[in-house]
């Protein structure tokens, strides 16, 4: 069976940056299981694995504008330590949800000072070409419940839910939102 959209598709596989340092791997745990056709991959790596079977390997390189985004120096900004509603010490590398026009994203500290906190709304790989090595395990036709989960089909990214929720957010969540 090949992977199209609406396969439920489980791949082990090993990421490393471009200098060869491994990133992350599945490999000797379990895999990783996706729905095709449905963005749950970087865009580069799922056309990659588009029309593959089962027994398949792939050795991909991606790059940044099909993996995480290119860097944007747009969104490193210092932000006034008094706007951190948190109990913690914060530190450098802790990440934050802030909400955005487009909806909630997830920052990390940079930098921390008496007066400001500097922060990066850039994805940890934003920026890098990704090296994939892949191996197709299974490939099968997705269930309904696979294809449409009950609940928020946004993953939680409904924005901050106290408005409710509508197909009109363009969220999908048709007022279950479930985000909390």
């Amino acid at each position: 069976m090949k992977i199209e959209k609406d396969k439920m598709v489980s791949i082990h596989y090993t990421l490393k940056d471009i200098e060869g340092n491994q990133l992350d791997s599945s490999v000797g745990s379990t895999p990783l299981d996706y729905v095709h056709g449905y963005g749950n991959l970087i865009v580069g790596l799922e056309k990659e694995l588009e029309g593959k079977n089962v027994g398949d390997k792939l050795h991909v390189q991606i790059e940044p504008k099909d993996a995480y985004g290119e860097f944007d120096s747009k969104l490193i900004m210092d932000v006034p330590r008094d706007r951190f509603d948190t109990e913690e010490e914060i530190a450098v590398g802790m990440p934050f949800q802030v909400m955005t026009p487009q909806g909630p994203i997830i920052v990390r500290v940079t930098e921390v000072s008496k007066d400001n906190v500097k922060i990066d709304g850039n994805h940890e790989l934003a920026g890098k070409e990704l090296v994939f090595d892949v191996e197709v395990v299974n490939v099968r036709d997705a269930t309904e419940e696979e294809i449409s989960p009950s609940g928020c089909g946004c993953g939680g990214g409904c924005g901050n839910c106290e408005d409710g929720c509508s197909s009109e957010d363009g969220c999908g969540c048709s007022g279950d939102c479930g985000c909390n």
